[in-house]
């Protein structure tokens, strides 16, 4: 893991995500101690301010500080990229494994589903499980959960039909080791790291998922701070006042940018094929 963690720094992309990624998930762990105004406080002589001392990205149309929603927002879209891709990959990959272990009539039905879910865009399908569960932060990581469960399902089975191949992996049944077992014991650290790595590159896209479902009403719910939806509330007076729009979109720019960065690098790093480029 030092070795890893070693190589990571040595990968200029890698370590610039890496750091990105830090500054975004404390800010949203330490926005109630960062912001300097509640995120739902209203100062209504006080909107579409610019930047100042009092409020350092500007104020909104109800007053509100800028700084503070958007510190609130990072803890918004990281709590339902967490919570979506983690489902995701917990669900997807024991998907993948069961298909790949059992085999026969299992891999055939577990299979075409993800074909079926596969087949249909990310938003148009995260739109119509949100159209059956309703808006809202719980639904909508729910929503982006069911999408991402095709991406780890097959990535998980293709090398565990590798590794179960493997002579040490027939030994362990030979032995008596139980489905469970060899299941956790032997496949899984072997194809760890393809999924440590997709599940990096699927928080940057989770993030921009949240923010495209919130900026169409679907996602986050006012006056729960969100920067998709403070990006949408913007649209009316970009003219008047672009602080909200400009300065939101930057925050979901770098907490998405910073998710892939890291991931390319993860990936430079832990595939043998691109490692001597990474190094």
């Amino acid at each position: 893991m030092s070795g890893l963690a070693a190589r990571l720094l040595r990968n200029r992309i890698g370590a610039a995500g890496f750091v990105l990624c830090v500054l975004v998930v404390l800010a949203a762990t330490l926005a109630p101690l960062l912001a300097t105004h509640g995120p739902r406080e209203q100062q209504i002589r006080a909107r579409f301010q610019g930047p100042s001392a009092e409020h350092l990205l500007g104020t909104d149309n109800f007053g509100r500080d800028l700084y503070s929603r958007i510190l609130y927002g990072f803890r918004t879209s990281i709590a339902v990229a967490f919570g979506a891709v983690g489902l995701a990959a917990l669900f997807g990959s024991a998907a993948g494994l069961a298909a790949a272990f059992y085999g026969g009539w299992v891999d055939r039905v577990v299979m075409r589903l993800m074909d079926v879910l596969l087949a249909f865009p990310i938003i148009l399908l995260a739109i119509a499980v949100l159209a059956v569960l309703g808006p809202g932060s719980g639904n909508t990581a729910l929503a982006i959960g069911i999408v991402y469960l095709p991406m780890f399902a097959r990535l998980a089975r293709g090398p565990a039909l590798t590794v179960l191949s493997w002579e040490y992996v027939s030994a362990a049944r030979a032995l008596g080791a139980s489905g469970l077992r060899i299941m956790t014991r032997h496949v899984l650290p072997n194809i760890f790291a393809p999924l440590l790595v997709q599940l990096t590159l699927s928080l940057s896209t989770a993030i921009l998922v949240e923010a495209s479902l919130s900026f169409l009403g679907l996602g986050t719910q006012p006056p729960t701070p969100s920067l998709g939806l403070m990006l949408s509330e913007s649209r009316d007076y970009m003219v008047l006042s672009p602080w909200a729009s400009i300065f939101s979109g930057m925050a979901i720019l770098l907490a998405s940018l910073g998710f892939n960065l890291f991931g390319d690098g993860l990936r430079d790093v832990v595939d043998p094929a691109l490692r001597g480029v990474a190094d």
